[in-house]
């Protein structure tokens, strides 16, 4: 697997970085210690040796200080691109939502003006049915108001018509009922 591979396996320099600070390590442990405790004969040997060694340390920078300065220098280096790399994904991953954010901005304004367009179709077919709908109303209300007008006549002629038989005498009455009823039969 790629992906495995990958984790077991460490960067060249690194390897070489490693390499150099423990052969350093190992250096300077030996330079440290000096001689072996069997050959110390006494305190003050012992003394005088940690003492040349103290400086010689402060004295010069040493190997190991200078491989320790090359690995914080290293180890600056990599966090710098590991920085950069972060910024560019990141830059990266920016242009992408921007371009996704215009294709959908530009997806969604096609489908509103379809949505649009479809709309005032539907309006233009509903006000094409409401206009047919108010012309009918229109015309029966025309012939509601003429049938209102004459009803209106018919309802004065009787009106009319019954004033003039209540003023008659009752006796004109009983005669027109009895004509009436005659007439029927």
């Amino acid at each position: 697997m790629p992906h495995v591979e990958f984790k077991d396996q460490e960067p060249q320099l690194l390897r070489e970085n490693q390499k150099q600070q423990q052969g350093e390590e190992t250096r300077d442990e030996e330079a440290c210690q000096g001689p072996a405790r069997s050959q110390v004969s006494s305190p003050s040997v012992a003394t005088s040796s940690a003492n040349r060694q103290l400086m010689m340390l402060e004295g010069k920078s040493g190997p190991y200080f200078s491989s320790l300065d090359s690995s914080i220098d290293m180890l600056k280096k990599r966090a710098q691109e590991l920085i950069e790399n972060i910024n560019e994904s990141r830059q990266k991953d920016h242009a992408l939502m921007t371009n996704f954010r215009d294709s959908l901005k530009i997806k969604v304004s096609d489908l509103t003006e379809k949505l649009e367009e479809r709309m005032y179709q539907i309006y233009n077919h509903h006000n094409k049915i409401i206009q047919e709908k108010l012309q009918e109303f229109t015309q029966k209300m025309a012939k509601i108001s003429h049938l209102e007008t004459e009803l209106k006549q018919v309802c004065h002629t009787v009106e009319t018509v019954y004033k003039d038989l209540c003023v008659q005498p009752e006796a004109t009455t009983l005669e027109e009922e009895q004509i009436h009823k005659d007439g029927e039969c």
